[in-house]
């Protein structure tokens, strides 16, 4: 992506002819700033700023200072010296032809400058905005790809007037960039939901250069780049190092009809990462994963490099996948794109990234290749700079051309009335609560409603959804006592979890979000999305939501005994006390509580719901011990036909379905697996994940099951349940465990099988039922069970508000069916979202 080879968008149709023949590093411009001497670095002569002829500077006065740098910093020649600009200053170039250009501009304060903020634009595009560069052991370089005219080109420097700040250059790069890198045609666009269609124009916007990795590789420095880019390694945005291996090939790489040595050097497209197929386990198979950090919400030119450099024979059934954000998904065909081996080629994509902060992108194997791994040599990442913001504006430079003076009028009208009635209503509630300092200091001076704003995220506002959910901040604060740090009982994904009071005396749960947690707007619309559609007697309800004054609260029932993890083992996993400790018996029913939730999610009249966290702190108990699956923040929806959902893997580690991390396909089968090492976690009273334990032991998933396929798995059952568990359920409760963590879905039983196993269990342990020998058939014992040994209930239905009948019932089943203003009681949430 920098600059020039970003944006060789197009180069996958083009050459016949080697560019490197026609196109040569041009000489100029290349600028060392604040010097009256040129300086011969980086394979090219930086010409002194005081005394050249073939550009100007202006103002040249005492507000523009040539400074050199202190004697204590170990600085590149380039930067021993630099250009400050007391006001607003500009450099001005011309240029002979029009065309696609790199612009460079390097930066490395002097400590006596502090960290001074400004602004830099060229050609009238703000490049880049509120700008700080601090002192640092190495030089920033900000690198750009601008579409320019022939003509005069005018960078412009200036210092931020509120902050009485400077700005300063240390050196300048403008040079026009070879033809075939800037190709513009239309490119897939792509969102965190998948494919949007084509995008043409991305030259209409600078595009400023964000990443730049040699996959595979260390670092690849300017001088050994034929556009002088420096890459750097992938290493630290890789989200499983295990999961790929290094590869380097020392021939040469044949450069032609897929990519020149223009789009990238020959040391990226020399080392490259691929799926570590040879180191075994479960890991072997996964996709290998990058996530790398972006603005939010804004339009990139992403370019992905390939070299079949770890292949031994060329093969026309060699294909893989590449993932974007995990939800949008194509085949990478090496023998498609160029036939031969070690020949690079690239793709190139416009995506526009979610408001995580951070894109996510994936290579993993096709079922269909004829071998199964994958690689990749290097990606690119280039922000289109005010992308975005075009687009906006053009919505509402139409809106505002519809519009009509007398519509204008009556909005004028609208708007005082209802300012007149808010100012009553605010007057009256000041009274009434007597708030003891103001909402603007504390809340920011915005007061929009999140969910009545039309996102790329959720296409709809909540504003049309008429959920009658809504709870004002100001109900929020009285119920919390202003967010009393001493009712808050617990912090996750989202943010804190405070306990509250309502007016009409309800206790609830009110979870509040906070910048820098990891779950934010989306998870926001998706719960209350969700939860606003279904009622379960073991799924926690949602009471309410507030969006006011740039907050994003959830409000839900409060749930008195905390979640299921607390009564297991804490944090450390170290014994919890031995008031808190369950029965064999209690945490039977409260697995069973837990299945029927799930069991209604996947198959409820609101169509299949696949929770995605399922984990022991996403199950919470009321003041009977009755469980209720909660968290629906990364929950997916889809028909009831549906056999997967394509989408980035998202979860907790520990209990992410293996399946799902390798081909990014979301199944019930993914929260079979999940609530399998709940299962496990309920029976052996540890983390899934516990790194103080030796290597073999770290894994729960893996360690049950080795003792499982051994026949020993009494030797890992938690210490206080000791001689308590019949042998019997014992044994049926392992089949059941081992079942759900098959490595294949399809092995896996659904919901409803788990539940029917579990409920089994229970008779087992309390009327002490000797194992029958059609139980170790591989019949599903659940099903040709002897009615009376299950003494089943006569069938009725689970139902709540709305939900519809499933499965039978079954014992120790209750009627869930109650009035929405009783039902609401909440949940102390350690460590859940």
């Amino acid at each position: 992506m920098e600059s020039n080879y970003y944006m060789l968008l197009s180069i996958t149709l083009l050459v016949t002819i080697s560019p490197a023949a026609s196109y040569t590093l041009p000489d100029n411009y290349f600028i060392n700033c604040g010097s009256a001497s040129s300086l011969l670095t980086y394979q090219r002569n930086f010409t002194g700023d005081d005394n050249s002829g073939n550009f100007s500077l202006s103002p040249r006065d005492s507000d523009t200072t040539s400074a050199a740098a202190d004697n204590t910093l170990p600085a590149p020649s380039l930067y021993q010296t630099a250009r400050i600009f007391r006001k607003s200053s500009f450099y001005e170039l011309a240029l002979d032809q029009a065309g696609t250009y790199v612009v460079r501009l390097h930066f490395f304060p002097f400590p006596s400058l502090g960290s001074p903020r400004f602004h830099v634009s060229a050609s009238k595009s703000t490049l880049l905005s509120n700008f700080t560069a601090e002192s640092d052991a190495f030089p920033l370089v900000e690198e750009f790809l601008i579409k320019l005219a022939a003509g005069k080109l005018r960078i412009e420097f200036n210092p931020d007037e509120k902050e009485r700040s400077v700005a300063f250059v240390n050196a300048i790069e403008v040079f026009l960039a070879p033809d075939e890198l800037v190709q513009g045609y239309a490119l897939p666009r792509v969102t965190s939901l998948g494919s949007e269609g084509n995008f043409s124009g991305v030259m209409d916007f600078p595009l400023r250069v964000v990443h730049r990795i040699n996959v595979g590789g260390g670092n690849v420095t300017r001088e050994r780049d034929t556009l002088m880019r420096y890459w750097i390694p992938d290493d630290a945005y890789m989200l499983i190092k295990d999961t790929a291996r290094n590869g380097n090939y020392s021939f040469d790489i044949k450069y032609g009809d897929g990519a020149t040595a223009f789009i990238a050097p020959d040391s990226v497209y020399r080392t490259a990462k691929e799926m570590n197929i040879l180191g075994g386990g479960a890991l072997s198979k996964f996709n290998m994963s990058w996530q790398f950090p972006v603005g939010k919400g804004v339009l990139h030119l992403v370019r992905f490099h390939f070299c079949d450099i770890v292949s031994n024979v060329t093969s026309e059934l060699f294909r893989f996948n590449l993932y974007v954000y995990g939800a949008y998904v194509v085949e990478v065909y090496p023998w498609s794109s160029v036939p031969r081996l070690a020949a690079p080629f690239f793709k190139d994509y416009v995506v526009e990234s979610d408001d995580s902060g951070f894109m996510n992108v994936s290579v993993g194997a096709n079922s269909q290749s004829s071998t199964e791994t994958a690689f990749l040599n290097g990606v690119e990442i280039l922000e289109m700079i005010g992308g975005k913001k075009a687009d906006k504006s053009r919505k509402r430079l139409l809106i505002v051309v519809g519009s009509s003076l007398g519509g204008m009028v009556l909005v004028v009208v609208v708007f005082a009335l209802v300012c007149f009635g808010l100012r009553k209503r605010k007057l009256k509630m000041k009274a009434e609560e007597a708030f003891d300092w103001p909402l603007g200091r504390l809340y920011g001076g915005s007061s929009y409603s999140r969910t009545t704003v039309r996102t790329s995220v959720t296409g709809s506002p909540f504003a049309d959804l008429n959920l009658g959910l809504k709870i004002p901040l100001s109900g929020i604060l009285f119920a919390t006592k202003h967010f009393d740090p001493k009712l808050m009982i617990g912090e996750g994904g989202f943010g804190k979890v405070y306990k509250g009071t309502l007016r009409n005396g309800a206790k609830v749960a009110i979870k509040r979000s906070e910048a820098g947690h990891g779950q934010g707007l989306e998870e926001f619309h998706t719960e209350i999305r969700l939860l606003a559609t279904i009622r379960h007697q073991h799924l926690v309800s949602l009471i309410g939501y507030c969006d006011e004054r740039n907050e994003m609260i959830l409000v839900y029932e409060f749930m008195e005994k905390g979640t299921l993890r607390e009564h297991l083992y804490n944090g450390e996993g170290v014994d919890i006390t031995s008031t808190d400790r369950l029965s064999w018996d209690e945490r039977l029913r409260i697995c069973s509580d837990a299945a029927k939730g799930l069991h209604y999610l996947h198959t409820g009249s609101s169509g299949t719901i696949i929770h995605r966290d399922i984990k022991s702190t996403n199950i919470l108990l009321d003041e009977n011990y009755v469980a209720k699956v909660a968290d629906f923040g990364l929950s997916r929806s889809g028909q009831l036909d549906q056999t997967h959902v394509s989408t980035e893997v998202k979860g907790s580690f520990g209990y992410l379905d293996p399946e799902y991390f390798r081909c990014l396909q979301l199944t019930q089968k993914s929260d079979v697996y999940s609530f399998g090492v709940v299962l496990l976690e309920v029976l052996c009273a540890r983390p899934a994940v516990d790194r103080e334990l030796p290597r073999e032991e770290v894994n729960l998933a893996d360690w049950g099951m080795v003792w499982q396929r051994r026949g020993e798995l009494e030797r890992v059952v938690d210490a206080s349940l000791v001689g308590k568990i019949n042998p019997n359920s014992l044994r049926k409760f392992g089949e059941t465990v081992e079942k759900c963590l098959q490595e294949c879905g399809a092995d896996r039983p659904n919901m409803v099988d788990v539940l029917w196993d579990l409920e089994y269990c229970r008779r087992l342990q309390e009327l002490g039922v000797a194992r029958q020998p059609y139980e170790d058939s591989t019949t599903e014992v659940s099903w040709v069970l002897p009615m009376g040994m299950l003494q089943r209930l006569p069938t009725q239905s689970f139902t709540g508000d709305g939900d519809e009948s499933i499965c039978g019932s079954f014992s120790g089943a209750v009627s869930s069916q109650f009035n929405a203003n009783e039902v609401f009681s909440q949940l102390n949430m350690n460590g859940a979202r």
